[in-house]
């Protein structure tokens, strides 16, 4: 049975719809930047989500092609997720002004998959999709302590989620730590395009310090 990431760390992936506080440790993704708003038809961050699996699929088939990566083991590529932004917002981000939204899309990958498998995924992509593949990164990013919580519903009403998370991590001694290092951060558990949005599943994370 292929390996998911989702049941084999559950802490991570499958929170409970009530706020928890997690230290997350250090991960490696696969990692695409871009601004504006992600609804618009032409967005960036459309245009990310391709670019993430393109690369990921590589990798995940790379063992049944000419290329074998030293550690393989067979998985579930992991969901998609993302770090959101406004430039000069501390307080997480502005559900009303998505224009001025900055992302970096992720998926993470395997621990065995080093920077040089990835780079050499970005060529056999590039070569045999005849595809643009340099806006994709190989991302080391450590999250340290932060409040999470399982949202369910449209992306719209996450303020009332996160209400909910900054009271609680207020009440257990914590307060926001969002940087310019450090951002809002959601995990997409559902296919907007095949789920009803009263039913959607995203896990919402906010870095958080001791006071």
């Amino acid at each position: 049975m292929a390996f998911d990431f989702k049941k084999e760390y559950k802490e991570f992936y499958m929170p409970k719809n009530k706020p928890s506080i997690i230290d997350i440790p250090g991960m490696n993704y696969l990692a695409v930047r871009g601004k504006g708003n992600p609804n618009d038809e032409d967005s960036e961050y459309k245009d990310s989500i391709g670019l993430l699996y393109a690369i990921a699929f590589t990798i995940k088939m790379s063992y049944k092609g000419n290329h074998k990566i030293d550690g393989y083991f067979e998985y579930v590529v992991p969901p998609l997720e993302g770090f959101w932004w406004q430039d000069g917002n501390k307080t997480g981000i502005d559900y009303k002004s998505k224009d001025k939204f900055n992302f970096i899309s992720i998926i993470r990958l395997p621990d065995f998959v080093t920077k040089e498998e990835f780079d050499w995924a970005v060529d056999e992509a590039t070569k045999k999709k005849k595809q643009d593949f340099s806006k994709v990164e190989y991302l080391t990013y450590d999250e340290g302590i932060c409040v999470q919580c399982m949202h369910i519903g449209s992306y719209d009403d996450e303020p009332a989620t996160i209400e909910l998370m900054h009271r609680y991590m207020e009440e257990n001694g914590y307060e926001l730590d969002i940087t310019d290092t450090r951002y809002h951060h959601e995990i997409y558990l559902s296919d907007p395009r095949r789920c009803a949005v009263d039913k959607l599943k995203t896990v919402v994370r906010h870095p958080i310090r001791k006071k």
